[in-house]
């Protein structure tokens, strides 16, 4: 039982812990983020060599090390971006009333170069692995851009919750390519296709062939794929999906986004019925 409980808290701890840490950094002062973002930029580094060294470790522990790994990297993306340090060259809100097209390309400016960086860092970790019999770290951090991705989408197109206290005030702007809705036609989609992996993943680890190193990855990620499409059902349930890190993040405002919604408000973004 261990072999599967074991990698199951590994993977809530982690990605716990992860978020935490980086939403209370991300809350300190600005004179802080140059400071933390070395650090962040130390510790990715570390990472990516880590990735290289397991690569080759097919191993209870080397399935670990890789997903810790990716994980790193992974911090190190969402750092530069909530800090501000690499975002997009549009750094002001839509303007009210824009729509179609325009709303879309005007998003993509908004988070232009956090894109790139994100594929740059894709294939960086994928050739750091590449052809070695150790692909969790690869996966997991393919699994994190792609449910990013997806949550990104869902925020554009409109969903119950959207998270505005998350927003760190310098990036305030981007809540003016949210919309408010009860539902939209891709949430169903990622919550499906995100549960239809995580069963695939489940499988992988249940098969009695599977040894110790493909038991542990497949739980890792089947883990991870399961909070991917959790945090996609936080979008759209009664839930303050917030409090799981309030332990963390002692500066979030306890009484929500009030603020932030008011400020979306006005800009004709907050409500949108299906």
């Amino acid at each position: 039982m261990s072999t599967y409980v074991l990698p199951v808290l590994f993977t809530a701890l982690v990605w716990w812990f992860a978020t935490g840490a980086i939403l209370f950094l991300d809350r300190l002062s600005p004179r802080t983020f140059p400071w933390s973002f070395a650090g962040a930029t130390g510790v990715a580094a570390a990472a990516l060599y880590g990735l290289a060294v397991t690569r080759t470790h097919a191993t209870t522990g080397g399935a670990y090390c890789a997903f810790a790994c990716a994980v790193a990297v992974w911090g190190w993306i969402e750092m530069s971006f909530l800090m501000g340090f690499i975002t997009g060259p549009r750094r002001h809100a839509c303007a009210p009333g824009c729509s179609g097209w325009s709303h879309f390309r005007h998003g993509v400016e908004a988070l232009l170069y956090h894109e790139l960086a994100i594929g740059l860092l894709s294939v960086a970790v994928v050739g750091l692995v590449w052809g070695g019999p150790n692909q969790v770290g690869a996966w997991a951090f393919i699994i994190l851009w792609g449910m990013r991705e997806s949550a990104k989408l869902n925020l554009f197109l409109g969903v119950a919750n959207l998270g505005e206290s998350f927003l760190p005030p310098h990036l305030s702007y981007l809540s003016s390519f949210f919309r408010r809705r009860r539902m939209n036609a891709l949430l169903p989609a990622s919550v499906v296709a995100g549960t239809v992996l995580a069963i695939l993943q489940v499988l992988v680890a249940a098969d009695p062939l599977a040894v110790g190193f493909g038991r542990t990855g497949a739980t890792l990620l089947a883990t991870l794929l399961t909070l991917g499409v959790i945090e996609h059902l936080a979008l759209v349930v009664p839930v303050r999906i917030e409090a799981l890190w309030r332990l963390l993040d002692r500066s979030a405002p306890a009484t929500g986004n009030g603020e932030m919604r008011t400020v979306v408000a006005i800009r004709g973004q907050i409500e949108d019925p299906v």
